[in-house]
């Protein structure tokens, strides 16, 4: 017997092949028994027929429940009217028979979901949100293999502050010094350029942050890139084409698992270079025009993104901010009162899912930014040390993962989008 799974039903048409999986739903009208299962790989609906099955697999049939792990054989067979197969059952095993399921066909608040979030990601809806979270994950790493960059891994526990925040977790590092969990891997892969030429991260990040929005986690994960010899417009060039590659990736490989999400696929195959570009000042001088109270030095703020976005159909870059609000590493523009950095803001009020800037490459006036920032020198005299031997211009950014694929599936919420959310009011299970 040939064991298959079901992504490969279309090959086997007419044959008879095992399927291993699991009940996710299931009806009966009495001489008719049609199981709904999942292997991992897809969903098919496999029939048992009373009448063409033997008295000891019926039976068996009927004494399967919500989730009970199943060997079915049988024939592979078309759906007559739809781009679907199914299997006509001529034998089941049931490995193990599933208590009542706790997650039942009426409607569960989010809370009961996250409590129960183990056996949630069962649901074909979160099943979907993970393979789209997969081919995320792969073509950022396809991209930036084509385009040079070597991965880099960065610690989890450092020694201070990325950006001099205090929203970190603190540890104790044994007996003789406190340690944090990142909140970026930037400055160490900054380090790796001058090696590698152009490196990236990719690893859980961490931030103590306490907000609730849909658009928080404390723990996510990032991809941060970093890359010699480029500078501020071709960092953003670099965004662009990345963002273009993934979107076209997940239109070519999950068109199964946004059907079962009902994203509207329209806006995703609009997104095309080049992106939407203004400086702060011109984002901020639009605002008020929408009706926005934001001042000239302010931080976008959610309904700020949404505003800006409302009119576009692809991404838009908000560069050139304010150096006071940014953080000391950024590279400033002559008049040393902007920072060369770039903000790119997703469509549909899905608000910031890339933040870059180029990098501050003089060894002298990152010296000055570290004391104006009041920042700890000893901490970061290994990273003044790049600007001392080979310092070249050079930039990056991060990409928030979690807020990447909950754009692309049009998931309101970025708990959603990892396995196992962990916010300020949870971490279990």
């Amino acid at each position: 017997m040939t064991k298959i799974t079901i992504t490969q039903a279309a090959e086997f048409i007419g044959q008879e092949v095992q399927i291993q999986g699991w009940v996710y739903n299931l009806r009966s009208s009495g001489s008719i028994c049609f199981l709904q299962v999942r292997d991992g790989s897809g969903f098919m609906q496999a029939i048992v027929n009373k009448s063409s099955v033997s008295a000891d697999v019926w039976q068996t049939a009927e004494k399967a429940t919500i989730e009970s792990s199943v060997i079915l054989t049988g024939q592979i067979s078309k759906h007559p009217k739809k781009e679907e197969y199914e299997l006509q059952v001529s034998g089941i095993q049931l490995v193990q028979i599933a208590e009542e399921y706790p997650i039942g066909k009426k409607e569960h608040g989010p809370d009961f979901l996250l409590d129960q979030r183990h056996l949630w990601l069962r649901a074909p809806s979160q099943w979907a949100i993970q393979r789209i979270r997969n081919t995320v994950i792969n073509s950022i790493y396809g991209y930036l293999n084509l385009n040079g960059f070597t991965k880099i891994d960065s610690p989890i526990l450092t020694p201070n502050a990325c950006e001099g925040t205090t929203e970190l977790f603190e540890i104790n590092y044994f007996d003789w010094a406190k340690a944090y969990l990142s909140q970026s891997g930037q400055l160490y892969i900054e380090a790796a350029i001058f090696s590698l030429g152009r490196v990236f991260d990719f690893g859980p990040v961490f931030r103590a942050e306490k907000s609730k929005t849909r658009r928080h986690l404390t723990e996510f994960w990032m991809m941060d890139a970093e890359a010699a010899f480029v500078e501020h417009e071709e960092n953003m060039k670099i965004q662009e084409n990345l963002i273009c590659f993934v979107i076209e990736k997940v239109l070519e490989q999950n068109q199964k698992e946004l059907a079962i999400l009902e994203r509207d696929l329209e806006p995703l195959k609009k997104i095309k270079a080049p992106f939407g570009r203004m400086t702060h000042a011109e984002a901020v001088k639009k605002l008020n025009q929408l009706g926005s109270d934001i001042k000239a030095d302010d931080d976008l703020g959610a309904d700020d993104e949404t505003l800006l976005t409302q009119d576009s159909a692809v991404p838009i870059f908000v560069e050139k901010w304010p150096a006071q609000i940014k953080a000391f590493y950024m590279k400033r523009d002559e008049s040393g009162k902007v920072a060369l950095c770039d903000d790119l803001i997703a469509p549909e009020g899905f608000g910031e899912i890339i933040g870059g800037s180029q990098r501050e490459d003089d060894y002298q006036t990152l010296l000055e930014r570290i004391k104006e920032h009041k920042l700890p020198l000893d901490e970061f005299q290994w990273y003044l040390d790049l600007r001392k031997y080979g310092s070249v211009p050079h930039s990056g950014f991060g990409i928030g993962l979690e807020r990447l694929v909950g754009w692309i599936c049009g998931t309101h919420h970025i708990r959603e989008t990892i396995p196992f959310p962990r916010m300020i009011n949870r971490i279990r299970p």
